[in-house]
C-alpha cells in the first residue's frame, strides 16, 4: 500500500503502470512549461543563473560553452559594454573547462613569427647584432649606439631559447587579482616561469605567486629609484636578485639613451660578483615590432607593459601559455575591490600603458583557446 502511495508500480498491475506513465508525462510537461516560461521571462539570465549554481565544469565543446564564448567574442571593443557586463560574461564562462584550440593557437603563433620572431630577435645577441653595427634605439630613433667591442662582449652568442622549446609556461603578472589565489604551487609546476620587474616572492607571497623564476624583467626605473643607479652600494640589489636563484634577467637597455648605462651597470655588477646569472637586453627592433603588432589589435599606448612583452614572447617560446596576476580593473570579476599590485596599491603613471585593452585582448585569446587566463582561486 505504501509503495502505491509513493508512486511505485506493481509489475503485475498494468493499470498502475499506465497511471505512473501518465503522471510522468504530466510532470515532464509541467517542468518543460515552467522552464520555457522562465526563459521567456528572464531570457539568457535564467541560463546564467543555472550555470552559476553548477558546481562542476562544462565540456569545452558543449552547446552552453560555445554560446558563452560567443557572448564574449561579440564584444568587439572594450567600450561596447559596461565593465560589469563584461565581468558577468567572464564569470559565466568560468563554468567551462578551458581547452587549447590548436588551429587558433598555431595561426596566432604564425602571425607573431612573421612580425616579431622571438626565437631569433627577442634579445640582442652577437648573431643578430654584429660588432660594428649601429643600433637604433626603440624610442629615441635619432639616437644610434655603435656596437663597440666592449658592448659586443656583453651579448650572448645567440638566443638562449628556441621556438616552442617549453611545453607549459606561466607568465606571472603583479596584479592584485592573484592575492589569496593559492596559485603558487600550480605556477611552480610550469616548465618555465616568467615574472615582471622583480616583484616580491618571499614566504609572505609564495603561496599565491609561487617562487620558481626562469626569466624576470627589470625596468631601469627600478634601478634608478630604488637602488640609486647602482652608483653607490650595489649589494642590496644583488641580494634582491638572490631571491630569484639562478633566473636570467632581461632589461630594455635600448628603449632610450637613458636606459643604456643603467642597464649595463646590472651586467657589470653581476660580473663583479662572479654571478652565473644570464643578463639579456631586449632587441629594440623586436619591441618596435611587438608594439606595432598589438597596435593593430587595438592596444595603443605610449608603452606596452612588461607583462604584455613577456606574454608575446611566451606565445612563441612555449606550446601552452598560462597567465596569472593579469587584471587591469580596480575590482575582481565578482565586483570586489582589489589592490593594484598583490604587494601594494601604487598606481601606474596615467596614460603610459593601456592595461584594460591589454587584458581585454587576453580575455579574447582565452575565449579562442590561444592562452589560459587564470582570474580566480586555484584548486
Amino acid at each position: 500500500m505504501l509503495r502505491r502511495r509513493m508512486g511505485y508500480s506493481d509489475p503485475t498491475s498494468g493499470r498502475d503502470l499506465l497511471g505512473n506513465r501518465s503522471l510522468c508525462f504530466i510532470f515532464i510537461c509541467a517542468f518543460g512549461l515552467v522552464t520555457l516560461l522562465q526563459q521567456i521571462l528572464y531570457g539568457k539570465n535564467y541560463i546564467k543563473r543555472y550555470l552559476d549554481s553548477y558546481d562542476g565544469s562544462y565540456d569545452y565543446n558543449s552547446t552552453a560553452c560555445k554560446e558563452l564564448r560567443q557572448e564574449i567574442m561579440d564584444v568587439k571593443v572594450l567600450t561596447m559594454v559596461k565593465t560589469s557586463e563584461l565581468f558577468e560574461r567572464w564569470r559565466n564562462l568560468q563554468v567551462c573547462k578551458w581547452q587549447q584550440n590548436m588551429v587558433e593557437t598555431n595561426n596566432f603563433k604564425m602571425s607573431l613569427s612573421r612580425c616579431c620572431n622571438a626565437p631569433s630577435f627577442l634579445f640582442t645577441t652577437k648573431r643578430n647584432t654584429p660588432a660594428g653595427t649601429k643600433l637604433r634605439y626603440e624610442v629615441d630613433t635619432s639616437g644610434i649606439l655603435p656596437i663597440t667591442t666592449e658592448v659586443f662582449k656583453m651579448f650572448p652568442d645567440d638566443m638562449p631559447y628556441s621556438k616552442s622549446q617549453f611545453k607549459k609556461c606561466a607568465v606571472v603578472g603583479n596584479g592584485g587579482i592573484i592575492k589569496n589565489s593559492k596559485c603558487g604551487k600550480e605556477i611552480d609546476s610550469a616548465d618555465f616561469v616568467f615574472r615582471c620587474n622583480i616583484p616580491p616572492i618571499n614566504k609572505k607571497y609564495s603561496a599565491d605567486v609561487g617562487s620558481k623564476t626562469d626569466l624576470v624583467t627589470i625596468n631601469p626605473s627600478i634601478i634608478t629609484e630604488r637602488f640609486q643607479k647602482l652608483e653607490k652600494w650595489r649589494r642590496p640589489f644583488y641580494e634582491v636578485l638572490q631571491n630569484y636563484e639562478n633566473s636570467s634577467v632581461v632589461l630594455p637597455a635600448f628603449y632610450n639613451t637613458r636606459n643604456t648605462d643603467v642597464s649595463f651597470r646590472v651586467k657589470y655588477m653581476l660580473d663583479d660578483f662572479d654571478s652565473q646569472r644570464g643578463v639579456f637586453f631586449f632587441h629594440p627592433q623586436y619591441l618596435l615590432n611587438v608594439q606595432r603588432f598589438w597596435g593593430v589589435q587595438g592596444v595603443r599606448a605610449k608603452r606596452l607593459s612588461s607583462g604584455l612583452m613577456l606574454v608575446t614572447a611566451a606565445m612563441e617560446l612555449c606550446e601552452e601559455v598560462h597567465l596569472y596576476g593579469f587584471w587591469a580593473f580596480p575590482m575582481n570579476p565578482s565586483g570586489i575591490f582589489i589592490t593594484h599590485h598583490y604587494y601594494d596599491n601604487v598606481k601606474p603613471r596615467p596614460g603610459f600603458h593601456a592595461m584594460p585593452h591589454e587584458i581585454f585582448n587576453f580575455l579574447h585569446m582565452h575565449t579562442r583557446g590561444i592562452l589560459h587566463v587564470h582570474s580566480g582561486a586555484c584548486t
